[in-house]
C-alpha cells in the first residue's frame, strides 16, 4: 500500500469499520519499510513482531467497542523522543546501546491510546542539532524526490518516509523548524503548534529548553489536525502545557481563507533565492485572485533572532555534552556538533540567556504589531533549496549553510507556524511557504493551510524509487 493514496483518517476509518483489520493494515506499512527503507534510510530501527502484536491488540480493543479515532494508523517515532521497547538513540553513538525505553513519551502515548501502532524509529541528525539528516551510528537519510538531496531535519526520517508513502503517520519535534523544514523540502505540510498544545511531561526535561515543540507528521494538514485533536490537552508534569481547546479542531477547518493576510518576503532578516520567491509571488496573485487582501510588509522584525536563538540551542548542547570534553568519549561526538557544544561552554554566560529571553519578547511584540493589519503571515518557509547529502542548501545556485533563515524565529516567540508545498523547482524538488498565525492561534493556521492546500492543488510525487 502506498499511504499517499488515502487520508490517514480514511485508513482508520476502514479498520473501524471492519473494511481491513490493523493488522493488514501495519503488515502493509512493514512490506513498504522493507522495500523502499533500503534505499531511502528513513527508519533506523523498525520491529515487525511487536508491531504485529500491539496490531492484533488494537484490533482485539476495536471488537470489544473502544473508541479508536486513530486505529491500526501505522506510525513511526523520531529518534529523539521515547517509544517503549524500542532505543532512543539520539542519532549518537552514545546511546546506540542503551537499554530500551520503559515508557512512551507524552505524545507517543497519546496516539497509541488512540489506536495508533509504532513500527518503528526514525532517523535525525545527532541530537537533533541540524536542518539536513544524517549521524554517524545510522547514516544519511535521502529525500525521496532525489536520492541525491537530504530531506531536510531534523525530522528527516519522519518526513522522508510519509514523503514515499512507507506509512501515514509519524511524529517529529521543532526547535528551530524541526517539523516545518523537513515537511517544506518533501512536499509535506506540516505544522508547529503553539508550545504547550503538545506537552512535554513526563521525568525528562525538553531538550533544547524553551525552544522544542513535538507533534504529529502527516501528507496533508487535515490529517495532522485530526492526529492532533486526539493529542491536544493539558499535563500536569509540563509547565507550559495548554488546555485542550473547547471544541475539535478537525470539524472547523473548512478551507476558506482568509479576508487579509500579511506577506513578508524577507521578514528583514534575510534574502531569498529568486525562483522560491518567485513561486511564493505566483501564490500571492492567486490569492488575490481569491479575494483575499494581501499586505506587503518588510520588514517584519529589526534584528535577525539567529543569534539569541544561538544562546539557547548551545547552552542546551553544553547542559546535556559539555561534561564530555576533554574525555576519550569527545571524538565520539559527531564534528560539526562539538564547536557548538564548545560555544555553550565558553562564549555566553547567564547574562546573555536572560537576555535572550528578553529578545523572545521583542520578537513577539514586532509580530504582534505587524498582526494588527491582518491575522496570517505568509513568508518562503526557507531562503533556499535542499542541501545535498554531504554539502549545504543551494540559494541562487551557490551552497550556503545560511539556506533556512525563517523558521528559528518563531520557536522564540512560540506562535503556532506551518508550511505548505506550492510547486516545484526546476530540478524536481518541492518548494513550500510558511504561514503564521497569532499567539496560540493554531486553528487559524490550520484553516490557511487547508486553504493554500485546496488552492494550490499540490498532488506530485516522486517516483525515482
Amino acid at each position: 500500500m502506498d499511504f499517499r493514496e488515502q487520508s490517514m483518517r480514511s485508513v482508520a476509518e476502514r479498520v473501524n469499520q471492519g473494511e481491513t483489520t490493523a493488522v493488514a493494515v501495519v503488515t502493509d506499512a512493514l512490506d513498504a519499510i522493507e522495500q523502499l527503507n533500503p534505499s531511502l534510510n528513513a527508519f533506523c530501527a523498525v520491529d515487525p513482531e511487536h508491531a504485529l502484536q500491539a496490531a492484533a491488540e488494537v484490533d482485539a480493543r476495536r471488537s470489544r467497542g473502544d473508541h479508536l479515532p486513530l486505529a491500526g494508523v501505522p506510525f513511526g517515532v523520531k529518534d529523539l523522543e521515547d517509544a517503549a521497547g524500542y532505543v532512543t538513540s539520539f542519532g549518537s553513538a552514545f546511546h546506540v546501546d542503551d537499554a530500551p525505553a520503559a515508557s512512551d513519551s507524552e505524545l507517543v502515548r497519546r496516539l497509541r491510546q488512540a489506536g495508533a501502532v509504532v513500527v518503528g524509529k526514525t532517523n535525525t541528525p545527532e541530537f537533533g542539532y541540524k536542518g539536513k539528516t544524517d549521524n554517524v551510528p545510522f547514516g544519511a537519510t535521502k529525500n525521496p524526490w532525489q536520492q541525491s538531496r537530504s530531506p531536510g531535519g531534523s525530522s528527516g526520517g519522519s518526513a522522508a518516509a510519509l514523503a514515499a508513502g512507507m506509512i501515514p503517520l509519524a511524529t517529529g519535534s521543532d526547535g528551530g523548524g524541526s517539523i516545518r523544514i523537513p515537511a517544506a523540502l518533501c512536499g509535506l505540510s506540516g505544522i508547529k503548534t503553539s508550545q504547550g498544545r503538545i506537552p512535554n511531561g513526563g521525568p525528562k526535561p525538553p531538550g533544547s529548553g524553551l525552544l522544542t515543540v513535538k507533534g504529529p507528521m502527516t501528507v496533508r494538514i487535515r490529517d495532522a489536525a485530526f492526529a492532533l485533536d486526539q493529542c491536544l490537552g493539558d499535563e500536569p508534569t509540563d509547565i507550559f502545557s495548554l488546555p485542550a481547546p473547547a471544541q475539535p479542531w478537525t470539524p472547523q477547518i473548512d478551507g476558506q481563507l482568509p479576508k487579509a493576510v500579511i506577506w513578508s518576503p524577507t521578514m528583514g532578516i534575510t534574502t531569498c533565492d529568486d525562483e522560491i520567491l518567485g513561486h511564493c509571488e505566483q501564490v500571492i496573485e492567486k490569492l488575490r485572485a481569491k479575494g483575499v487582501q494581501v499586505i506587503e510588509r518588510d520588514p517584519i522584525w529589526s534584528e535577525n533572532p539567529f543569534g539569541a536563538w544561538l544562546v539557547f540551542w548551545t547552552s542546551a548542547r553544553a547542559r546535556a555534552q559539555g561534561h564530555l570534553r576533554g574525555t576519550p568519549e569527545w571524538e565520539k561526538i559527531d564534528a560539526a556538533l562539538r564547536p557548538q557544544i564548545e560555544m555553550g561552554l565558553d562564549r555566553f554566560s547567564g547574562a546573555d540567556y536572560a537576555r535572550a529571553i528578553d529578545r523572545c519578547h521583542t520578537l513577539n511584540l514586532e509580530l504582534e504589531t505587524a498582526f494588527h493589519e491582518a491575522p496570517i503571515l505568509l513568508t518562503p518557509a526557507t531562503r533556499g533549496h535542499a542541501p545535498t547529502l554531504e554539502g549545504d542548501g543551494f540559494v541562487n545556485g551557490e551552497q550556503t549553510p545560511d539556506w533556512v533563515g525563517y523558521t528559528m524565529g518563531i520557536n522564540m516567540t512560540r506562535n503556532p507556524a506551518g508550511t505548505v508545498p506550492i510547486g516545484l523547482s526546476a530540478d524536481g524538488l518541492p518548494i513550500s511557504m510558511q504561514v503564521i498565525g497569532r499567539q496560540r492561534d493554531d486553528l487559524g493556521v490550520l484553516k490557511m493551510l487547508a486553504g493554500m492546500e485546496d488552492l494550490i492543488g499540490f498532488d506530485v510525487w516522486a517516483s525515482d524509487f
